[in-house]
């Protein structure tokens, strides 16, 4: 009996890295294909992949491995769509509900936008939890029946198939317990590998910066985004990204019905300026690489045509656009403290009392509860008046307030005078 010969041995490729030297695309080739396959063992991958964290990867080293990535699983193609494809990456933040009004808007346009989206994890809500808060809406679409509703419709957010990139799916899993999450290479190859095999034509990403962002500081941020606009254009992709200031939560409202309610506010026209701006900026950014620069997006917000999208959207996952969304059970009303200006409002312990009061998961198997989440009032340059309404609580199980609470201690305060204005896009990397 003869058992094959592996062409590299992966203590070889480990002791590489640890020397911060270069792996050569036959070394990425085989080393992603062996840990799919379950001959590289998760401790060895994990040696590995925190010398990459340490020593980084060169731009060659993350195509190949980008590429590797997209090679263990199938890839879909929309060739045979008859329209052009552009879809959007976020990379996450608190109360980013941007893609719910944004793709039945680009939709509106003859675009279609093919959303595969995930869950929250954490403080990072997940779009999908959010949608499952309307009555009857479903998450899992077959491929036959996406390309139905990219067909008719134009916009489909739905869980993304297991085929995809399997490589991400057990790297992403190891990475979540070694400590290596925020390793800009691994990120990049993570999303990008995704992306595209999804098969999408064009690609924007709206990379976030701050206190609830994946990666906060603001040098890195712009890294990532420029590693995966590179990714992407290697790829034969149209990619670019948007850097966007994540240093408070976006909107007004944190958690799943709730931001479902603030998405249908923007989309009749309405919303918060914040959530109307990005929506705007990230339309354009992809009717643009979609060949429509000259789209009027602000037009199609205001005169109903995404919202027909939307409702044609939601109907199409057999949901009801016109059900009432499911309301707490109890809120608990914090109030200011004294007159004058908000002038802080921390986006990550927002977040996280928002996970604590049900509305995310520490683990893929929790469950999510459709209610929870937090109401914001005010906003960081706002004027408050002692007694005065700053934010409500929404959970279905009271005994959640305390530690909510306690997550917020310190996370907003009131001063004098208002703070200095922010720009929410701050850059813009193509």
């Amino acid at each position: 009996m003869t058992t094959s010969v592996e062409p590299f041995d992966v203590v070889d490729l480990i002791r590489t890295k640890r020397s911060k030297e270069a792996l050569s695309t036959p070394e990425i080739q085989w080393l992603i294909d062996a840990y799919t396959r379950g001959y590289v063992a998760d401790e060895q991958m994990a040696a590995l992949i925190m010398a990459i964290f340490l020593n980084g990867m060169e731009r060659a080293e993350i195509r190949d491995m980008t590429l590797a990535m997209i090679a263990s699983g199938e890839t879909m193609s929309f060739q045979t769509l008859g329209k052009t494809t552009v879809d959007k990456h976020s990379t996450g933040g608190v109360g980013d509900k941007i893609t719910l009004p944004l793709a039945p808007l680009v939709a509106s346009f003859g675009v279609a936008v093919p959303q595969l989206s995930g869950r929250g994890l954490g403080h990072t809500g997940g779009t999908l939890d959010k949608l499952e808060s309307i009555p009857g809406w479903q998450a899992d679409v077959s491929n036959e029946r996406m390309f139905e509703i990219l067909k008719d419709v134009g916009a489909v957010i739905c869980a993304a198939g297991s085929g995809l990139a399997p490589a991400d799916k057990k790297l992403y899993a190891l990475r979540d317990i070694t400590g290596t999450v925020e390793a800009i290479p691994l990120i990049a190859s993570s999303i990008m590998s995704k992306k595209i095999a999804e098969g999408t034509s064009a690609l924007v990403l709206d990379v976030k910066f701050g206190s609830g962002a994946f990666i906060q500081d603001i040098d890195q941020s712009r890294l990532l985004a420029r590693t995966m606009v590179d990714l992407g254009t290697d790829a034969g992709v149209t990619t670019s990204a948007l850097l966007t200031d994540m240093s408070i939560p976006l909107g007004l409202t944190i958690g799943n019905a709730l931001e479902v309610r603030e998405s249908v506010e923007t989309l009749a026209g309405g919303g918060p300026a914040d959530i109307r701006e990005l929506t705007v900026a990230l339309a354009r950014e992809m009717l643009t690489a979609a060949g429509q620069p000259d789209a009027d997006v602000e037009a199609a917000l205001d005169d109903g045509r995404a919202m027909d999208s939307w409702r044609r959207m939601i109907e199409a996952q057999g949901g009801d656009p016109d059900a009432a969304l499911p309301v707490a059970r109890e809120t608990h009303v914090v109030t200011a403290p004294r007159s004058g200006f908000l002038d802080k409002q921390e986006a990550l312990p927002f977040g996280i009392a928002a996970w604590r009061l049900g509305a995310g998961r520490a683990r893929k198997q929790d469950p999510v509860m459709a209610t929870a989440g937090i109401e914001l009032h005010a906003k960081p340059g706002d004027r408050v008046e002692e007694g005065q309404p700053l934010f409500t609580l929404h959970t279905d199980e009271a005994s959640r307030f305390e530690r909510a609470l306690a997550s917020v201690e310190g996370a907003w305060g009131i001063g004098s005078s208002a703070p200095a204005a922010r720009s929410l896009v701050v850059e813009r990397i193509s």
